[in-house]
């Protein structure tokens, strides 16, 4: 059982936090239908810097879904967590951070679907969209999917189709798109003083586990290129439960 968010408290903010790229995948296209089965984190400040990240398998209690696409076998979620074991500490990483993402609204759904199932509603967080920023300030790009931008802007080969890979070349994208000439240098001074005066909800340990036992995490992982035209890429590893940390 999961404790409900404590009334009237909120994640304390000294100011604007920065942005969370955040990517899942899912066992299907509906969030109201399916459910996800990865997720993943790239926290930037507000300069854009790496601050940390976050990612991992979850268990949908159920079909994992379209496997040619994600990749992602039904053996390789046993002994991940459920999404209501993470949502505290997914919680702590969004509080306060501008919500990036390619096509950021579907994530968000599928996010603000996941946490209304244990009944917890999303405050409204401001979206950065990479997709629309790419059609204003990467006209050379052919189509918008995230694929043809990151050729586009020229970022090499990445883990296409993991939660973590996805963030991480989106997070790449952002960067991309921010240091376009066309892209107004102050743009997002608005949207992450926004982030920072929106109050969220805080969540006590998940208690599905043993009394006392960690949280394992179960992570995909392939090294990120650019990798030279022609070059085999690395393959996407499946971590063991535990091994990329736990959360106590």
């Amino acid at each position: 059982m999961l404790p409900g968010p404590t009334p009237g408290t909120s994640v304390p903010l000294d100011g604007p936090r920065g942005f969370a790229v955040v990517d899942v995948e899912a066992t299907g296209r509906s969030p109201w239908r399916h459910r996800v089965v990865e997720v993943a984190v790239v926290l930037l400040d507000a300069r854009l810097r790496p601050e940390g990240e976050f990612a991992t398998l979850l268990d949908p209690l159920g079909p994992v879904g379209p496997t040619h696409v994600h990749r992602i076998h039904q053996a390789d979620v046993e002994g991940a967590p459920r999404f209501r074991e993470i949502a505290p500490r997914l919680l702590e990483l969004l509080a306060g951070r501008v919500l990036v993402g390619h096509h950021v609204s579907c994530d968000h759904a599928f996010l603000g679907r996941e946490f209304a199932r244990i009944g917890v509603p999303l405050p409204p967080v401001p979206l950065l969209c990479t997709m629309r920023l790419a059609r204003a300030h990467l006209p050379e790009a052919g189509s918008h999917g995230l694929a043809a931008c990151v050729e586009a802007a020229g970022l090499g080969w990445y883990p296409a189709h993991t939660a973590l890979g996805d963030a991480r070349v989106t997070a790449e994208l952002l960067r991309h798109c921010v240091g376009a000439p066309s892209c107004p240098p102050d743009d997002w001074a608005a949207p992450l003083r926004e982030a920072a005066r929106v109050p969220w909800p805080r969540l006590g340990r998940a208690r599905s586990r043993p009394s006392g036992a960690a949280v394992p995490l179960r992570r995909r992982e392939a090294s990120y290129g650019p990798w030279l035209p022609g070059s085999q890429a690395p393959e996407v590893v499946l971590t063991p439960p535990g091994a990329m940390g736990s959360m106590a």
